[in-house]
């Protein structure tokens, strides 16, 4: 069994000493199931006692009927000192969050670990009722450095293995556009299964949760919203143009998005002003968490290089590093755009500074940058900028800007 080294895992294992719940989130099949095995694992070599309960399992379902009923398992399996409960699925329990808060206030000495999917009752009712009593991590697909460390087998750092092997690491950046991070689409070795496994994931993620979510029978409308999605990533959504395109009342096209942002398929990105209320009200653009599920419902999927919209995927690759960077801190990313109809792809705001940063699908051999680029740093003049591209590193300025040419695998540096 191939085991693959997750970023995320080291933040759970830090949070076993606090008394919170850990809440571990994200899309289906991510690998948060096996990710909290290991952590089990890992308590049991120390000695520790453990219960591992899963709501998807008859067996274990009806402990979960009453408080009660559960804390009496625990006890017989943990006894009355100190264990750790991994509770799986837990968005299968209605009434999930005050179920778990009744429980944490009751002060037993049991550490729970607690993972589901995105449905909305985890995502959202959970949170409100655990407010204070939980710390939420998010289990996303692989990101590009997880999947080059599993492709390299952990030898190298990704900076290391793309300065000494160019080719083959081309080629894994290659791979991992065109078909994404979902680990069981990773694992596979051929197309084919590829291609099956990401058809079983989209359907699975339609029919058992969005399907039951949104109440909808039929899902044609909402498969059509994703795939238009999916084919303008990193450009202005028009709501009034989806409502008449798909036919649908532009407050339903609404609600499918937000649902489609809160089960983790899509991330919206709101434009940048100083002013926030107009913030609010601009359209926004849309990238997706998986580069493998957007090229799927544009039947691109393994094939997502050879067409005129490439450019857009690479520039969803690497918003994907730079959301990954900021995790768990309070910097945003946006995207700009003036009256006049210049724009800059994204606008990393961290509080103490802003940083504009340009995506360009190409191997540039010298200094160049737009005018519309260039009309960002005269009006917000940011110490730095980054244009992201497949080239080397080299420098430039402008004005009071200094700007960092670097090569797409080296985006952390723009966080760091």
């Amino acid at each position: 069994m191939v085991i693959i080294k997750r970023k995320l895992l080291s933040l759970v294992y830090d949070h076993l000493q606090s008394k919170e719940i850990t809440l571990i989130t994200g899309p289906r099949q991510v690998g948060k199931t096996t990710l909290m095995n290991l952590v089990k694992e890992d308590l049991i070599k120390k000695g520790e006692r453990t219960l591992f309960l899963d709501l998807d399992r008859d067996l274990d379902r009806p402990f979960f009927d009453s408080q009660s009923r559960l804390i009496q398992r625990i006890k017989y399996e943990i006894g009355k000192e100190k264990g750790y409960v991994f509770i799986d699925e837990i968005q299968r329990k209605e009434n999930a969050g005050l179920f778990l808060k009744g429980i944490y206030d009751m002060d037993l000495p049991y550490k729970f670990i607690v993972s589901g999917s995105g449905s909305l009752e985890l995502k959202e009712k959970i949170h409100e009722s655990l407010a204070g009593r939980k710390r939420a991590f998010e289990l996303s697909t692989l990101s590009f450095e997880e999947f080059v460390d599993l492709k390299t087998n952990y030898k190298y750092s990704n900076e290391t293995f793309f300065d000494l092997y160019k080719d083959t690491a081309f080629q894994y950046f290659e791979e991992y556009l065109n078909f994404g991070g979902y680990p069981r689409i990773v694992l596979e070795t051929e197309i084919s299964k590829k291609q099956a496994a990401m058809e079983e994931l989209y359907k699975s993620y339609l029919e058992k949760d969005i399907s039951v979510l949104l109440n909808i029978q039929k899902t044609e409308s909402l498969t059509s919203l994703v795939r238009i999605l999916a084919s303008q990533v990193g450009r202005q959504v028009n709501i009034s143009e989806l409502s008449n395109t798909l036919g649908l009342a532009a407050q339903t096209i609404k609600n499918y998005m937000w649902y489609l942002e809160k089960t983790f398929i899509i991330q919206r990105v709101t434009p940048y002003f100083r002013n926030v209320r107009k913030e609010i009200t601009k359209a926004s653009t849309y990238y997706f968490v998986d580069l493998g599920l957007k090229n799927y419902v544009t039947n691109q999927f393994g094939s997502g290089l050879g067409v005129p919209t490439i450019g857009f995927l690479f520039e969803n690759f690497v918003y994907k590093s730079l959301k990954e960077k900021i995790y768990l801190s309070p910097t945003t990313i946006h995207f700009w755009r003036s009256k006049d109809k210049a724009e800059v792809d994204f606008v990393v705001d961290t509080a103490q500074e802003i940083i504009p940063v340009e995506v360009k699908y190409t191997d540039l051999k010298s200094v160049e940058t737009t005018r519309s680029f260039k009309s960002f740093l005269s009006k917000y003049k940011p110490k730095r900028a980054y244009v992201v591209h497949f080239g080397e590193n080299f420098e430039d300025s402008f004005e009071k800007t200094k700007i960092y040419f670097i090569p797409f695998f080296k985006c952390g540096v723009i966080i760091g």
